[in-house]
């Protein structure tokens, strides 16, 4: 089974990371990527530099950011491999949603 694990931060008063942990989430990272257990990870740019896009009635509309009203955005994500949800680990200390993924068969063969 494969796991979204979706990181959230609040973008007003979120810090950088300091140097030993992104050392400590590199070495992570490492081990579960040699374990087959973390599939994909990255880290995504600030709310300013993205846009909303709402399809509503055939119309597509846009919202260019910072969007200031969001206490919480995503702050990046990772795609973990595992025979469970329970089996997530305790590594880190964040607020995250973790949520099965749905494959969809790919029918565009037939």
């Amino acid at each position: 089974m494969q796991f979204l694990s979706i990181i959230r931060i609040n973008e007003n008063t979120a810090r950088q990371p300091d140097q030993r942990l992104m050392n400590d989430m590199g070495k992570l990272m490492e081990e579960m990527t040699k374990a087959g257990i973390l599939v994909d990870t990255a880290g995504l740019r600030p709310t300013a530099e993205g846009a909303r896009l709402k399809l509503s009635r055939g119309k597509i509309s846009q919202t260019d950011g910072p969007f200031t009203e969001a206490k919480e955005v995503i702050g990046g994500y990772a795609i973990i491999e595992a025979p469970s949800m329970d089996d997530h680990g305790d590594g880190w200390e964040i607020d995250c949603e973790i949520r099965q993924m749905v494959r969809h068969p790919d029918t565009s063969a037939a």
